[in-house]
């Protein structure tokens, strides 16, 4: 009598433990666990820590994991505006924000953001010229989070950033773009030397008209240029002797010989 009792006792204690242990649950800190009930979703989700549920598939959970996703989005051949085919690739991230919507909204949210995530990349480049992609990369950026966190809003899903990691040309737009970029740099250094020369042309019609009222100024000047030309050490120096001064000498040659 005693040991059947003992018996039934074990067996009662084993079952209470075993009916413990399949309702427990444990999620980690970065998780929530997404409750069904009968087929029914619960309001709250569970966690983190350990929560016990009802057994025997009276009750269903699903872990989902809320830390930041990040989505690598491949190559993808698109074409812009102005008709260019270019290779372009992005990189996404997400986090869930609401498990609920997650779970019971869409069936596979990582593949449906990822799916969302490419398409959006050919809309948004199909819509800009080149020129802007390439220099205006902030702008494409915030364009494609924009679109991708608004179709993604109502599964819980929140898009923070979606940035543009590449953009491959063809290899005749890249030696037409640096064709254009030798072209561009030829004109600027066109440019530079008519501002110079014409600054140069400026300085000396200003320099000629000093000496034009100063003819001292002018002799002046001839005798440092004189005085440059000897610094070079030539052996025969020719120059021109200006009218002026041979008259001023011949001048004081002819007042000497009166004199004498």
């Amino acid at each position: 009598m005693f040991g059947i009792a003992t018996e039934t006792l074990a067996i009662g204690v084993a079952l209470f433990l075993f009916l413990l242990l399949s309702s427990l649950r444990m999620v980690q800190e970065y998780e929530r666990s997404v409750v069904f009930r009968l087929g029914r979703l619960l309001k709250q989700t569970r966690g983190p820590g350990i929560f016990a549920i009802f057994p025997f598939g009276i009750d269903r959970t699903v872990k989902v994991d809320l830390r930041v996703v990040t989505l690598d989005i491949p190559r993808q051949e698109c074409i812009t505006r102005d008709n260019v085919t270019v290779g372009v690739n992005a990189v996404a991230y997400f986090q869930v924000i609401d498990p609920r919507r997650a779970v019971a909204a869409v069936r596979d949210y990582l593949n449906a953001t990822f799916q969302i995530a490419q398409t959006s990349l050919r809309s948004v480049i199909g819509q800009v010229e080149l020129d802007d992609l390439l220099s205006q990369r902030e702008q494409v950026n915030s364009s494609l989070q924009k679109i991708i966190d608004v179709q993604t809003e109502p599964w819980g899903i929140k898009v923070s950033i979606v940035e543009v990691k590449d953009v491959e040309l063809p290899p005749q737009m890249q030696r037409a773009m640096a064709r254009q970029a030798e072209a561009e740099r030829e004109k600027r250094a066109k440019v530079i030397h008519a501002e110079g020369e014409s600054l140069a042309a400026q300085q000396l019609l200003e320099a000629a008209r000093t000496m034009s009222g100063e003819p001292a100024a002018l002799q002046l000047r001839y005798l440092q240029t004189l005085t440059e030309i000897a610094v070079e050490k030539n052996s025969t120096i020719i120059f021109p002797m200006p009218i002026d001064l041979m008259a001023g000498i011949e001048s004081m040659i002819q007042q000497t010989q009166k004199k004498g």
